[in-house]
């Protein structure tokens, strides 16, 4: 028979006591509440305000993101600032989502809807349609296999003739669509744009309606050389860029068929901080601004949150009616 198994005696207190067994949780008693959720937070709101003096116009753009940041709701509203009194102009409403955007403008009482969708596979859809115009557009984009080739099918809604169709590949593109020459006369007109490396160089040449337009770009550090060629209209011009020192660039274009040419000198600070100077002959126009901010970036990188640009215009004609404008945009966020 075997022998019992003996259990270890229960642990003991400093004082040589047993201590009291844990508390059982009564099952009579009801649950804990629950803690009361977090209050959400709430969307940051963007607001925008632009001024260009030589529209003498006053626009207003306020955004946030709503649905749980899915989509992002954005109001705009201009007005003049004449001074006969404050004209404000009807609002534009927008939404926009990653595959659904709708604009609302009630000056024109009509929306314009955007909208797009991956089909099974390498199938992109895309369609949009203008509430005023009663017309729309439908493509279809297809990935050749694994290849960075595509093709694009597209059609007015209602459709007007066939489908236009574009093939992309890496070094351009091509479309074919029909053109109508009059009532009773249809071709089919073939645009293109191709690029290609030519001596350190690209060269680009662009075929649209029977004109063909033949670029040539070379650029290193330094110098920057753009001849171009319009056929067959033979106009030939050429622009050319300086990189003086790493804070300055001068730029200069000349056009052979009207002999018209312009410069321009520019000086950058800083990312922040930069002007320019410059003449156009065609215009007769001469004129210097002054651009604080990136005039590239978002108005949410400089300081401040705000751009201004200042322009002073002389023209060579009659300097007295020589004018200053300038554009500030200002962003707050709450």
């Amino acid at each position: 028979m075997a022998a019992p198994t003996l259990l270890p005696p229960p642990p003991m207190d400093a004082d040589g006591t047993t201590p009291p067994a844990p508390a059982t949780p009564d099952p009579a008693l009801p649950p804990p509440e629950p803690e009361p959720p977090l209050p959400r937070r709430r969307p940051p709101v963007r607001v925008t305000s632009e001024f260009d003096s030589e529209k003498r116009l006053f626009s207003h753009r306020l955004s946030c993101r709503v649905l749980d940041g899915l989509a992002k709701l954005r109001l705009r509203v201009s007005h003049g600032a004449g001074g006969g009194g404050i004209a404000w102009g009807p609002p534009e409403v927008a939404l926009f989502a990653r595959n659904f955007s709708v604009v609302v403008d009630p000056a024109s009482r009509g929306a314009v809807l955007r909208g797009s969708a991956d089909l099974a596979g390498s199938l992109r859809l895309r369609a949009s349609h203008s509430t005023k115009e009663q017309q729309g557009e439908v493509s279809v984009t297809a990935n050749l296999r694994d290849s960075p080739c595509k093709i694009e099918l597209s059609s007015m809604v209602p459709p007007n003739g066939p489908p236009r169709a574009t093939f992309f590949f890496p070094n351009g593109e091509v479309s074919i669509k029909e053109k109508i020459l009059d009532e009773s006369d249809r071709i089919l007109s073939v645009n293109g744009l191709v690029k290609s490396r030519v001596l350190n160089g690209v060269c680009t040449a662009v075929y649209n309606d029977d004109a063909m337009n033949i670029k040539y770009r070379y650029k290193d550090d330094e110098i920057s050389f753009i001849p171009s060629i319009s056929l067959p209209s033979n106009s030939l011009s050429f622009a050319f860029k300086r990189q003086l020192t790493p804070s300055d660039k001068l730029s200069y274009w000349y056009n052979f068929d009207t002999n018209y040419w312009g410069a321009i000198y520019k000086h950058k600070e800083n990312k922040h901080l930069k002007w320019k100077a410059g003449y156009e002959s065609d215009n007769r126009l001469g004129w210097a601004s002054l651009w604080v901010g990136d005039a590239g970036g978002s108005t949410k990188e400089v300081p401040l949150k705000a751009k201004v640009h200042l322009t002073l215009k002389f023209p060579q004609d009659n300097i007295q009616n020589s004018a200053v404008v300038f554009h500030v945009k200002k962003r707050w966020d709450f």
